[in-house]
């Protein structure tokens, strides 16, 4: 029985697997053009099962393909390098250039090789050493620009780094402009994905549940196995895996799972703390650069991404979900100071109903007492490293918190790659509210912000949504910014309305500490 594979390339006999069709057809047809290309993407977009695809195709046609990957060669010295090199060639092409001690020699044997059509495939390429890294790139641009004439019709250069850039600073000028693009999977590809599991073994998955995963994961092939093969694996014996049973796999997913690929991410993103926090907390439309360090440095590790209008934003939600918990500041004791204030009781009705109001207002009153720098956190000279954006939305998720640790609720927070909002689901009493949280920046984004509000909660099923606004208290909003309950049409052409509650929580900038 075949199963959703985690770990390395997809074997279409053990694993379930999605043929690229329209992306196996681009690279045989740069391959039958002759060219050398290259192709970046970060780990688990399902490259190496691509590239398997690819090879597979184009041995039907006639050539031989050799795939090498260089992942753990940083250190390797030249002769270990260049013995893996034609060991792998000798295998896979049937010529044995064992005996050959210089990469430029080695290429030359590869050209002088006649009546054949070779495809070199070079996996993790900035894996190499890079004192011979710079040699190997010129061996392999000295036979591209004769390739017309010799058996190396095609070499693919492979990287989780954009390698455009590394491949000119090592080789320049390195005139192989060709890059193949792998994209994430798209939702049909998903859904064809968990339909060959339906099929093999007639367990189903809810439609919430494929939804989920695709929004969740941002249908990255990696992070879509994982949470489909977590799903069955906790859930063998039910014939339909449900909503219930996807919020738990997420709420282990995010709180428990050690997942090597957001380790890298986190890594990546401590070294860019600051800016990573202006995407979490702050709705500052940033222009997509790809010279500018920081944004070349999270993108090529697949954390953002340009979106349709030029910008950057999150590239997949979970990661985004990750990140706001990881930067959460925990060792501040302040949810114990907190819970010591919450009388649980206080917040309902005689009926049970949940008073959000009352739990707002009270929140307020703790802001006045106790402020917003606790949340930010200082490094070892005391100076802080964070935003004092963020020490607002934690301030808040803090204060939630608390309080749901009385009731035995729970907490949900969204999947958009949005930038500057906050928006959690809290379950009280088995009934669902939508609460946004978002600092105000201009007259604009607040009015957007309720009709995003009043959107998502039509898309999660809910009737009302609560509007958390901070405030800067030394702007004149003209009585056009303010407390009140507004019904908002969910979508220009749905007729449905949502009630959407607004609250404003007020803060002085002008004496907030730098």
């Amino acid at each position: 029985m075949r199963y959703f594979n985690t770990s390395g390339p997809n074997i279409s006999s053990q694993h379930y697997t999605i043929e690229r069709k329209d992306l196996i057809i681009k690279g045989i047809q740069l391959v039958e053009k002759e060219r050398y290309f290259t192709i970046w993407a970060p780990r688990q977009t399902g490259k190496s099962t691509y590239f398997g695809q690819l090879a597979e195709k184009l041995e039907e046609q006639g050539y031989k393909v050799t795939h090498i990957n260089f992942e753990n060669y940083k250190n390797a010295s030249l002769p270990t390098f260049i013995y893996n090199l034609t060991d792998e060639i000798k295998k896979k092409w049937n010529v044995d250039f064992s005996n050959e001690n210089e990469l430029s020699k080695i290429f030359k044997l590869i050209t002088n090789v006649e009546n054949q059509e070779f495809v070199l495939i070079i996996d993790e390429v900035e894996g190499i050493n890079s004192e011979y890294f710079g040699d190997f790139l010129h061996s392999i641009r000295n036979a591209y620009h004769s390739r017309q004439n010799h058996c190396l019709k095609s070499v693919i250069l492979v990287g989780v780094s954009n390698i455009v850039g590394v491949v000119s600073d090592n080789a320049s000028p390195f005139n192989i402009s060709d890059n193949l693009n792998v994209p994430y999977f798209t939702d049909d590809e998903v859904f064809e994905l968990l339909g060959q599991h339906e099929t093999e073994t007639g367990q189903f998955f809810d439609e919430k549940v494929k939804n989920k995963i695709c929004q969740i994961t941002a249908n990255q092939p990696g992070l879509v196995n994982g949470f489909a093969k977590k799903l069955v694996d906790d859930y063998p014996d039910k014939t339909a895996i449900t909503y219930e049973d996807y919020l738990k796999v997420e709420d282990w997913y995010l709180n428990v799972a050690i997942d090597k690929n957001f380790s890298n991410i986190l890594n990546k993103a401590k070294e860019e703390r600051q800016f990573v926090e202006r995407l979490l907390f702050t709705e500052d439309k940033i222009p997509f650069k790809i010279d500018r360090p920081s944004i070349k440095l999270l993108h090529t590790n697949g954390l953002i991404k340009k979106d349709e209008d030029g910008f950057v934003a999150f590239w997949v939600p979970f990661y985004k979900k990750r990140l706001f918990d990881a930067f959460y500041p925990y060792t501040n004791g302040e949810q114990s100071v907190i819970t010591r204030t919450i009388y649980g009781p206080d917040y309902f009705t005689e009926g049970g109903e949940f008073k959000l109001e009352k739990l707002i207002e009270t929140y307020k009153e703790y802001v006045k007492r106790r402020g917003f720098n606790v949340f930010r956190e200082k490094d070892e000279t005391g100076k802080y490293k964070s935003l004092k954006e963020a020490a607002l939305i934690y301030s808040f998720e803090t204060y939630i918190h608390a309080f749901i640790t009385q009731t035995d609720g729970k907490i949900y927070r969204e999947p958009s790659t949005g930038l500057g909002r906050s928006d959690m689901i809290i379950n009280v009493n088995n009934r669902e509210y939508l609460i946004e949280t978002k600092i105000y920046h201009s007259y604009k984004q607040f009015i957007d912000g309720k009709k995003q509000l009043a959107y998502y909660c039509q898309t999660v099923g809910v009737n009302k949504g609560a509007y958390l606004v901070f405030c800067p208290n030394d702007i004149n909003y003209r009585d056009t910014i303010k407390e009140q309950t507004e019904s908002i049409e969910s979508h220009a052409s749905s007729g449905q309305v949502v009630d959407i509650t607004t609250y404003l929580i007020s803060y002085d900038e002008t004496k907030w500490e730098k």
